[in-house]
């Protein structure tokens, strides 16, 4: 444990308990309290894996002061991030854990980023009571106003300067992209990928030192990716595994090897596969969603993972969060399919198959969506429509099997029906107002539109990807970071080749 968090757990030890706070959950009646009641609403918007969620638990709010704050003057909601895609989305610059502070009428008074120490966090709960005027945080991360591009398409000029900006953005001395927080980057190393076939060297050169460098993040005994490492290197691990970055890493790992067959990322990919089975597959072959970095919740755990894997499992094993979402398990059957296609291997298409009937059985929609959960407070997310169709596209494409490819259009329409963001361009995470478009999401549609359309010719999925592109091609949106995403949407719909099948 940190000196600071072991400080501020002694002081909790030696003070009194105050009564606990009564958090609740996120809901439009939050705010209809809220003005009957003259509070504000504080929201706790954290993650069920994240070390400093759980310190700030242990802590902050357990602080007499801070206590005394909320329950005098406050709604406190608590919400898991991975839960509600919306804020997770709507709030990621901030966190986890990220704090927001609402007036009673739902604007936005001020946001912090990661763990707030108790002191700070009652000097900023009165200062709220004080003076409630919205603070520079607020005014600082407005959303700009997107011009939708007029082409579906990035210009020349555009499209040079997002591949100089990746070539910029890339650490030339500690290899990846990003200066503090090390993590595989899978959209800029799939471009690299892609461009390294037609023979730039300079993108090769930074696919694989990357891939190189991301190998310190598995877990060199179960396997499985660490999230990132701080610090600007690749030795300071965050030990929380998440459904994404395992995904993402068994899905790039693979193409990888397809690519080089360098043998070092056929081990990667199978240390995150063994990862996956042994931890977060289910009983009927879902996937769960992640797993806690501490064995006890707030202590760092930094020496458990240099133990063998009898001495750990003595200590115990951090918890696994057993949601089965259907994005998740979107994208765990994506990663799985790319293995299969790599090795010929059969087992991990048969566990892509087995959570592909899961999610079909219990997260399904009608008209072709999913659900996130098995019960959700809000949804439909477009993020879990997208990488089911994603997943079943992916599906068809090794097995051939037409239900999977009927599944993928069927995602696809209901996409189109229910998440057209305003404007002509994009859509957005989840429907109705007030809700925003997530670049990665855009991405992910203009890429399974355009490959829906190469496998079908049916124009409307050219429809539905040109118009997740008009927006990527934005000049607000295009040259954000990072950029890999764009170019390979913008790629995927340059080389547009339709199937001799037609509708």
């Amino acid at each position: 444990m940190s000196l600071l968090a072991s400080g501020l757990l002694a002081v909790l030890l030696a003070s009194p308990s105050p009564e606990p706070i009564a958090w609740t959950d996120w809901s439009d009646g939050v705010f209809e309290r809220a003005r009957k009641e003259d509070r504000f609403v504080l929201l706790d918007l954290g993650a069920v894996w994240c070390h400093w969620c759980h310190v700030m638990e242990e802590t902050t709010y357990k602080d007499p002061k801070v206590v005394e704050l909320v329950r005098a003057r406050y709604l406190a909601v608590r919400v898991d991030q991975d839960a509600r895609p919306d804020l997770s989305n709507r709030y990621e610059d901030y966190g986890w854990p990220a704090t927001v502070i609402f007036d009673k009428s739902g604007a936005e008074l001020a946001k912090f980023q990661g763990y707030v120490p108790p002191a700070r966090m009652a000097s900023l709960l009165q200062g709220i009571i004080d003076d409630p005027t919205p603070g520079p945080s607020v005014m600082e991360s407005r959303e700009p106003d997107v011009t939708p591009a007029t082409e579906p398409r990035l210009s020349d000029a555009q499209r040079g300067e997002l591949v100089e900006l990746l070539a910029h953005r890339y650490d030339t001395e500690q290899g990846g992209w990003g200066f503090s927080h090390k993590f595989l980057d899978w959209d800029a190393v799939e471009i690299c990928i892609l461009r390294a076939r037609e023979g730039d060297t300079r993108a090769e050169a930074m696919a694989r030192e990357t891939l190189a460098k991301q190998t310190k993040l598995i877990d060199s005994v179960w396997g499985g990716v660490n999230q990132y490492s701080d610090s600007g290197d690749w030795e300071h691990p965050h030990f929380e595994k998440i459904m994404q970055f395992q995904a993402e890493n068994l899905r790039i790992y693979s193409l990888a090897y397809t690519q080089w067959r360098d043998p070092s990322y056929l081990k990667a990919a199978r240390d995150v596969h063994r990862y996956l089975t042994t931890f977060l597959m289910g009983p009927e072959g879902a996937f769960y969603t992640s797993q806690d970095a501490d064995v006890v919740q707030g202590e760092h755990s930094g020496e458990y993972y240099d133990l063998p894997d009898a001495e750990r499992r003595k200590r115990g094993i951090p918890r696994v969060d057993t949601h089965q979402y259907t994005r998740e398990n979107g994208w765990a059957i994506h990663g799985l399919v790319a293995l299969h296609a790599a090795t010929g291997d059969a087992e991990p298409l048969r566990q892509a198959l087995a959570a592909a009937r899961f999610i079909v059985a219990k997260r399904a929609l009608q008209g072709g969506g999913f659900r996130h959960d098995e019960k959700d407070s809000a949804g439909p997310y477009l993020g879990d429509t997208l990488a089911a169709g994603r997943a079943f596209l992916s599906l068809y494409q090794v097995t051939k099997d037409a239900e999977w490819l009927r599944r993928a259009e069927e995602a696809a329409a209901f996409i189109q029906s229910r998440f057209e963001a305003p404007g002509g361009a994009g859509f957005s995470t989840a429907a109705g107002a007030g809700h925003r478009w997530q670049r990665e999401e855009n991405v992910m549609v203009a890429r399974l539109g355009a490959g829906l359309f190469e496998t079908t010719a049916n124009t409307a999925h050219k429809a539905l990807a040109e118009r997740a592109m008009r927006y990527l091609a934005s000049a607000q949106i295009a040259p954000r970071p990072q950029t890999g995403g764009v170019l390979l949407a913008d790629r995927a719909l340059a080389e547009l080749r339709p199937a001799t099948a037609r509708r």
